[in-house]
């Protein structure tokens, strides 16, 4: 594990895979692109003077607002691509940032937000442990009040990786929250495979009301020995997710051991309950085995593999802005270490394409969307944010 974030992983060459089983995942129609995309991908400069930014977040409440979050614990707002002086919100005091997969890691607005002024954020604290919170804006739109946290959940790390981070509301209105395995590597443990953790998990709450209440339909809810806020299994680290705002439907960066990166794909609807496999599997490989059982396990919906400078996953999302027509139901995202990026679709079968859009120029760290669905990505190195556009 190295500098920048590296969110868990080492290095990569490019596969994907094709003809997902549609009766496997139950694949909504037409979710994404059902043809491969004909267009150059450019990046143009957004937004710069940022320090560590790691995530990209917007009020979506019609407002020209726009947030970026830091890795050292400060979020950070743009109206349209000005930014503020003042933060947001400053709470560097509360976390650790020292490892390279530490520090404030995600956000994610209250789908009320305009009423409410509730966000979330998920950090790593000064013990290196996870704190999930809420917060709220405060009687000016561009401050929030670092007095209102209430901490919604807490988990112990065992090591200073692998922490996840990523806050996500779903189109149910519930909170999904990844966390990672638990760090070192290999999953020392068995987090990813354990019920009893949520490490390795996606989990569902309902924070409505603090501090959470568990949807009645989440899988294991009533199984012994089984935390109910548990959604996923089998997870190693994944650290970008997004839900198509069209669709509904799920895709996952998730970030591989030694040898593979994978996106995962999970339809509108789903009852959850899936197993995504590590780390008996890494990506659809069994991981340092010649031989396992992979069919209990939710097949990649795309993966690739170390050795052209990859190292990590970053999960992106599905267009659904208006600039650029090409990108319509297009899956983007990207690696780490690369800044390599890939455009994802489907056709009308099932089977999923990739195209390989090249090297950006960029570290990337996440992506992030406007109120319209328009695209960008931060770039940790430089601190800028860049809007995707093509040619």
């Amino acid at each position: 594990i190295v500098q920048p974030p590296r969110f868990g992983r080492l290095i990569s060459a490019f596969s994907l895979v094709a003809a997902l089983g549609v009766a496997v995942l139950g694949l909504s129609s037409g979710p994404l692109a059902s043809s491969q995309p004909a267009f150059s991908l450019k990046l143009q400069a957004f937004a710069k003077g940022f320090r560590q930014p790691l995530d990209f977040r917007s009020a979506n409440d019609g407002s020209d607002r726009l947030y970026v979050v830091e890795k050292q614990g400060i979020i950070r707002l743009l109206h349209g691509s000005t930014p503020v002086e003042r933060p947001f919100l400053d709470i560097r005091s509360l976390v650790g940032a020292s490892g390279s997969e530490q520090g404030l890691l995600g956000l994610a607005l209250d789908p009320n937000y305009a009423a409410t002024g509730f966000f979330f954020v998920n950090y790593t604290d000064r013990n290196g442990d996870s704190v999930v919170a809420r917060y709220q804006v405060s009687s000016d739109a561009d401050v929030a009040d670092p007095a209102s946290s209430t901490i919604v959940l807490f988990q112990k790390q065992p090591y200073a990786n692998h922490n996840g981070g990523n806050l996500v509301f779903g189109p149910d209105s519930y909170l999904y929250i990844g966390f990672g395995d638990g760090g070192n590597g290999g999953d020392p443990h068995g987090n990813g495979q354990s019920t009893s953790t949520w490490l390795g998990k996606l989990l569902r709450l309902d924070v409505s009301a603090l501090p959470y209440g568990i949807p009645a339909d989440n899988p294991f809810v009533g199984t012994a020995g089984a935390l109910p806020e548990i959604w996923a299994t089998g997870l190693r680290n994944p650290w970008r997710y997004s839900f198509d705002r069209l669709t509904g439907d799920l895709l996952i960066g998730d970030v591989g051991q030694d040898q593979w990166e994978e996106v995962d794909y999970v339809a509108a609807g789903s009852a959850g309950g899936l197993n995504f496999g590590w780390n008996i599997a890494e990506g659809n490989h069994c991981y340092r085995s010649s031989s396992c059982n992979l069919s209990p396990f939710v097949p990649a919906a795309a993966e690739y593999s170390h050795g052209r400078g990859d190292c990590a996953v970053i999960g992106g999302y599905v267009y659904r802005g208006s600039m650029y027509p090409a990108l319509n139901g297009v899956y983007l995202y990207g690696d780490e270490c690369s800044g390599r990026m890939w455009a994802l679709t489907r056709d009308a079968g099932g089977a999923w394409s990739t195209t390989d859009l090249g090297k950006q120029g960029v570290s990337l760290s996440s992506f992030g969307e406007d109120d319209s669905g328009e695209m960008y990505v931060t770039g940790f190195d430089d601190g800028t944010i860049y809007r995707i556009t093509t040619s």
